[in-house]
């Protein structure tokens, strides 16, 4: 059974389409690329599987069990099953790296203090901050930050974490040590659903790619097939743009 599934999934901005029947599943462990032009829907899709716009149709499935978003309670129970991590690091700014990802699980999910702080150490040190735990966000490079929020999302113990444009922000300089957390986090086998503009590191670390635009799917495969031999002639004249730069 696939650990996540989309079907038919259509979503509105007002009166705008933004979604439009969107199909897709996901394995558990599997690290899903999702790309194409801008305004193509790629982080509207995972703004919607989180609740942060509802649907207008469509279903969507985790882990066997369909998701209702038209209930309160079931939300709360969905976003313990997603993490996402945006463009921006949204860090609290009055907070020290180790309380930002401690904060969550201690005040929302009332967990014991003491634990949470140890599981808070031990993730800023997998994302190679075991020396920033007590520097304040204005103290850090973007690239620390986006890895801050990273182990923040993680700290929430979610079945699937989901990453918007998290280089787009930063310094190219900075680009690489956040996609290295990635990739350890790839070959951890956490589940992710990245939206990405960086090809390069798609082609490396994803499974499968997913080609957007005008709010559907356009092309489903993995990277060799999208950008080596797309099958469509959207996607082949995307990768080809894209590639020349």
């Amino acid at each position: 059974m696939p650990h996540l599934v989309i079907a038919s999934l259509s979503a509105d901005y007002g009166t705008v389409p933004v979604l439009q029947d969107v199909d897709l599943s996901v394995e558990r462990g599997e690290i899903v690329a999702v790309i194409g032009p801008s305004g193509s829907g790629k982080s509207t899709l995972l703004r919607v599987l989180t609740g942060l716009l509802k649907p207008r149709s469509g279903q969507v499935t985790v882990a066997g069990e369909i998701v209702n978003y038209s209930s309160a309670a079931a939300l709360r129970k969905v976003r313990d099953r997603f993490a996402i991590v945006f463009q921006q690091y949204n860090l609290f700014q009055n907070m020290t790296a180790l309380r930002n990802v401690a904060i969550a699980p201690t005040i929302v999910k009332k967990r014991d203090a003491a634990t949470v702080n140890l599981e808070a150490r031990d993730l800023l040190t997998k994302v190679g901050l075991a020396h920033r735990m007590d520097a304040y966000p204005d103290e850090m490079s973007g690239g620390q930050q986006q890895r801050v929020a990273i182990a923040r999302a993680l700290a929430l113990k979610p079945d699937i974490l989901l990453l918007d444009e998290v280089t787009s922000a930063l310094d190219p300089e900075l680009v690489a040590e956040v996609l290295d957390t990635i990739r350890l986090l790839a070959a951890d086998g956490m589940t992710m659903l990245i939206v990405s503009h960086e090809m390069g590191f798609v082609r490396e670390v994803a499974s499968k790619v997913v080609f957007m635009a005008e709010g559907r799917v356009v092309e489903v495969g993995p990277p060799a097939q999208i950008f080596d031999a797309p099958q469509t002639a959207r996607c082949a004249d995307f990768v080809r743009r894209i590639l020349r730069h």
